[in-house]
């Protein structure tokens, strides 16, 4: 915008008074008012998408998570929230990993066709009436069904690598989560071999089936896994894990699945 500036001024000073109170011609700010048009628009598109999270309050009938939190098992259950991530669709049925800003919400097997399922990609918002349930440790959401709404938001991953092996990671349940310098330790199939990381958790898989892997942090070993029905084969993360090796430092991202403890289902990783 100086140079701009400095332009017009040079013009101004050769031509008449009158000419410099007329202002400068449309075409020669142009170029400048769109490029900054445009990034007024894409801040205005990011100050209204966290606006509306920031401020979104719950329609009638809706739960807030606290509500949702306090909620006996297999009553029913009214969320709103926004889609993270999703499972393949199959059989007529999809898999969503959900979040508003207070927390998560796995809605399992939600019945929706092929078509619909299309339009639940992330950031949707979705209403959700389902049964509250829970299945070794992890709490869902079954027997749904939903409506698409207005809003879009997308969860920044938090980082809990503080809380592993500890009450409170619990908490955080369903979460698009982030953990940091983790250590890859090794895995044993069924067999007793050992191996940086499981087709299946037993070993008995192959390519295209669940990758399981261990790490640690300050001496205690955890199992997670990249879900090959969330990111398959062709995927990045999932090609990353075939990578892996005992004694490599990663940092990852996924959702904080539970499955008789702390068993996150991965989609990202970095080996440092």
């Amino acid at each position: 915008m100086k140079r701009l500036t400095a332009a017009v001024l040079i013009f101004t000073m050769t031509a008449m008074t009158l000419t410099a109170c007329a202002g400068v011609p449309a075409a020669s700010t142009a170029p400048a008012a769109t490029e900054v048009g445009a990034e007024a628009d894409a801040q205005a598109g990011t100050d209204e998408a966290d606006a509306a999270v920031s401020s979104d309050e719950k329609g009638e009938g809706v739960m807030t998570y606290a509500e949702y939190e306090a909620a006996e098992l297999n009553s029913e259950v009214t969320v709103e929230t926004y889609i993270q991530g999703a499972n393949a669709w199959w059989d007529g049925k999809i898999t969503l990993y959900t979040q508003d800003k207070d927390g998560a919400y796995f809605i399992y097997e939600l019945p929706c066709t092929e078509e619909e399922a299309a339009k639940l990609v992330p950031g949707t918002k979705i209403k959700v009436t389902g049964y509250k349930s829970e299945w070794s440790g992890e709490i869902e959401i079954v027997d749904g069904v939903f409506e698409i709404e207005e809003g879009n938001y997308i969860a920044e991953a938090k980082d809990v690598t503080e809380l592993l092996g500890k009450d409170e990671l619990i908490e955080n349940i369903n979460q698009f989560v982030s953990f940091k310098g983790l250590t890859i330790e090794p895995s044993t199939d069924a067999s007793g071999n050992e191996a940086p990381f499981l087709y299946n958790w037993d070993g008995s898989g192959d390519v295209g089936n669940d990758v399981y892997f261990n790490v640690s942090k300050d001496g205690q070993t955890f199992t997670f896994l990249v879900r090959s029905y969330l990111t398959g084969p062709d995927t990045e993360v999932y090609k990353t894990a075939q990578t892996l090796k005992v004694g490599d430092t990663i940092d990852c991202d996924g959702f904080l699945y539970w499955y008789e403890g702390a068993n996150p289902h991965i989609t990202s990783i970095t080996i440092k």
